[in-house]
C-alpha cells in the first residue's frame, strides 16, 4: 500500500509561539503530531524534543536490532499477548523513548522544568496500522463514510465524561476542559495508549493537535475528510476553519490517504 502524506501548522491568531510540531518519516511509515505545553517557549522544546527522539529511534539500525531482541525476550517470558505485535510494541518504545529525552532535558535546566507535551503517533506496516497517543492530540480515521476517533483523550473532562460526572452538552462550559491528565516529559516513565487496526485503500487518517479539535466539530472534520480530495487540500481547510473560528491555539493538521497507486501529478 502507498501512503500519500501531509502536514501543515498555523501559530493561530492569539499565541505567540507555536508549540506544536509534527513528523513526517515517510520512509519508515511514521507520523506523529506533538502538542507542547509550559509556558515561556517551553512547550516548543518538549515537542520537538519527542518528534526528535521519535525520528532518530525509527532510524537507528541497532536501536531496531537491540529491540527485537527485547521483544523476543519479553514473547517467550510473558507471551505475545502481554505485548502487542512488534510494530506496536516498536512504536510505544518510541514513545516512551522520547519522553524520558523531555524529561532528562527539563531536568538539566530550571526554566524548562514543567514542560511536557502530548503526543499522537500511527506508524503504518504493510496493511496495519498502529496508533500510540499521550494527551489530547486525537487521531481519526475516515472510512467509506463513517468518521471514527481512535483515541481517547487522557484529559479531565473526558475522565468526567466517564465517570459521568459531566454531561456531553456541558462541555463547552466546562472551565477545565483543556486540563490533561497523561503528557510526556512529566515523569521518567509515561504510560502510553496503543492500538493496532487494520487499513485498507481509500482510508484517511487524521492526526491533529487539540487547536483544531476545541474549535471544528467532527462534523465539520468529517465533511472536509469526505469531501476534499488530496492530503494537502484536506489539511489546509482543516486549518483554514480553524483560523476562521478564532484560531485561539496553535493548529496542526496531518493527514495521511491510503493508496493503492501512486497519486496522480
Amino acid at each position: 500500500m502507498i501512503y500519500e502524506a501531509c502536514a501543515l501548522t498555523d501559530v493561530g491568531c492569539v499565541r505567540e509561539h507555536n508549540e506544536d510540531d509534527h513528523l513526517l518519516l515517510n520512509d519508515q511509515g511514521v507520523f506523529i503530531v506533538a502538542d507542547g505545553m509550559g509556558g515561556h517557549a517551553c512547550g516548543e522544546v518538549a515537542s520537538r524534543i519527542s518528534v526528535e527522539s521519535i525520528a532518530a529511534f525509527y532510524k537507528d539500525p541497532d536501536v531496531t536490532r537491540r529491540l527485537k531482541d527485547i521483544y523476543l525476550k519479553h514473547w517467550r517470558d510473558e507471551g505475545m499477548a502481554a505485548l502487542g505485535g512488534f510494530h506496536e510494541f516498536r512504536l510505544k518504545s518510541a514513545i516512551e523513548y522520547g519522553n524520558l529525552q523531555i524529561f532528562r532535558e527539563a531536568a538539566t535546566d530550571p526554566a524548562l522544568e514543567d514542560m511536557g507535551t502530548t503526543l499522537v503517533g500511527l506508524a503504518f506496516v504493510g496493511s496495519r496500522c498502529y496508533v500510540g497517543h499521550v494527551g489530547d492530540s486525537r487521531a481519526y480515521r475516515y472510512r467509506k463514510g463513517r468518521l471514527v476517533q481512535l483515541t481517547e483523550d487522557h484529559s479531565l473532562a473526558n475522565e468526567y465524561l466517564r465517570m459521568r460526572v459531566l454531561r456531553r452538552e456541558d462541555l463547552p462550559h466546562f472551565p477545565y476542559k483543556n486540563v490533561i491528565v497523561r503528557a510526556l516529559g512529566l515523569q521518567d516513565e509515561v504510560v502510553v495508549d496503543t492500538q493496532a487496526r487494520t487499513c485498507r485503500p481509500e482510508d484517511r487518517y487524521l492526526l491533529c493537535s487539540d487547536g483544531l479539535t476545541d474549535l471544528v466539530s467532527d462534523e465539520e472534520i468529517f465533511e472536509v475528510l469526505a469531501s476534499w480530495p488530496g492530503a494537502q487540500n484536506a489539511a489546509q481547510e482543516l486549518v483554514r476553519r480553524a483560523i476562521h473560528y478564532g484560531g485561539v491555539d496553535n493548529v496542526t493538521v496531518l493527514i495521511v490517504d491510503a493508496l493503492d497507486t501512486p497519486p496522480a501529478r
